[in-house]
């Protein structure tokens, strides 16, 4: 980069040379309109079948799978007033049964909460305040979570993985798919990396060269003028394995005072006081007398 900028500066002063050794140029007043930027290229379409085929067998291994246990760690970026945004990481510990059980612990940033649904309710539970909405259910975990987001704004950012069909939901319009390669520094097994976007988003994903198990995932979104980076790492895989009774209930959300099940409000701000007298003016200082 320096040489390029040192060229540059060369080729300014001898183009500043000539035009002063002109004289019929010295005397041009009109400015020479500004260039049109050129036009960013387009990139060309690009799907790799080795790309598909990784997304594929992930999708096929979680979808094939009747039990399942993990935990996600999410880092979602958020604006901060000094610029760089700060991160808050929240931890989900999700168990799953198909086709109509499923328990989220959520903790980490903000409140703890707890989230169940066994086929016939839906509990959502914060601990700290001992509040509980209840809700009748729908009969599968895909419309449950479907229910919880319209209803009450619930949404999980590890969806996907517990849908019937993940690979149709993950590229959904997909425009590029690439492989990146192998990688053993994610999870602490050996992982292989893919790539794809469609209009809307940009996904990286690790997946276990064995197990075929997402290990992390990264995301970036196209409308957001930021740029903040959604990272979720994906560890504590259990699959086709037993749950322990009594994992998709809880006594105490049972016996907790309820709440309607709906949206979050915000509270409205506090109301501006009109009859409020204004503040009195500072009396004005008598003027200093001259001196004889």
């Amino acid at each position: 980069m320096r040489t390029f900028h040192t060229a540059a500066s060369r080729a300014a002063v001898a183009l500043a040379c000539l035009v002063l050794a002109d004289g019929a140029l010295a005397q041009v007043t009109t400015a020479a309109k500004p260039a049109r930027p050129a036009a960013k290229a387009r990139v060309p379409l690009l799907i790799e079948q080795r790309a598909i085929d990784l997304i594929k067998a992930t999708s096929a291994r979680l979808a094939a799978a009747k039990t399942m246990s993990f935990t996600a760690i999410v880092d979602i970026e958020y604006p901060s007033k000094l610029g760089p945004p700060l991160a808050f990481p929240v931890r989900y510990d999700v168990a799953m049964a198909r086709p109509d059980k499923l328990r989220v612990l959520q903790s980490g940033a903000g409140a703890v909460n707890e989230f169940y649904y066994d086929g016939k309710a839906i509990l959502a539970y914060v601990p700290e305040a001992n509040l509980v909405a209840v809700a009748e259910a729908p009969p599968t975990i895909e419309a449950a979570l479907k229910f919880a987001l319209d209803k009450a704004a619930i949404y999980y950012p590890f969806t996907d993985l517990l849908l019937p069909d993940p690979y149709a939901v993950m590229t959904d319009k997909v425009l590029h798919a690439f492989y990146i390669g192998p990688s053993g520094a994610v999870g602490g097994v050996a992982t292989e990396a893919v790539a794809w976007a469609t209009n809307d988003v940009f996904i990286q994903m690790w997946v276990g060269t064995e197990d075929k198990l997402p290990r992390r995932i990264r995301a970036m979104f196209a409308n957001d003028p930021l740029k903040l980076r959604h990272d979720m790492q994906l560890s504590n895989w259990q699959v086709d394995v037993t749950h322990a009774e009594g994992t998709f209930a809880s006594p105490k959300a049972q016996a907790a005072p309820r709440i309607p099940f709906a949206k979050p409000v915000t509270a409205p701000p506090p109301p501006v006081n009109k009859a409020a007298p204004k503040p009195a003016k500072p009396a004005a200082s008598a003027p200093m007398a001259k001196t004889p």
